[in-house]
């Protein structure tokens, strides 16, 4: 089946939080509704890290993490395109997106295990 081409858009990262560092979960927020909006519209979104100095996994929970409790994989897969990472990073990312899965899958039974009965607060 030949599938039309979507309309790409990159998102460079570093130009679009005026930061080099991606370390916090409102820029990753930023980021996710950026990604989300646009996969909304059905465009391709490339995400370029190009000039980014500092990757952590909380900031990619919230900016790539969260689009599996909004899309299915496979249109995750479809519309995101990543560039510009080192390999650690790219690793880092996997396991990002494993652990989102993983939880989107069942989260009530994730949230859940987190509840401890009886842990009022003091």
């Amino acid at each position: 089946m030949n599938e039309q081409a979507m309309p790409a858009v990159t998102l460079n990262v570093a130009d679009m939080l005026d930061n080099d560092l991606c370390i916090s979960s409102e820029d990753g927020q930023t980021l996710f509704e950026a990604i989300s909006s646009l996969i909304g519209e059905n465009k391709q979104v490339i995400v370029s890290f190009e000039g980014v100095s500092m990757l952590i996994s909380l900031f990619l929970n919230a900016a790539i993490g969260q689009l599996y409790g909004q899309f299915t994989e496979n249109e995750v897969r479809r519309h995101l395109v990543v560039e510009g990472l080192a390999a650690d990073d790219m690793e880092l990312l996997r396991g990002v997106v494993e652990n989102a899965k993983k939880y989107y899958s069942r989260p009530m039974e994730y949230d859940k295990a987190w509840t401890v009965e009886g842990d009022d607060e003091e």
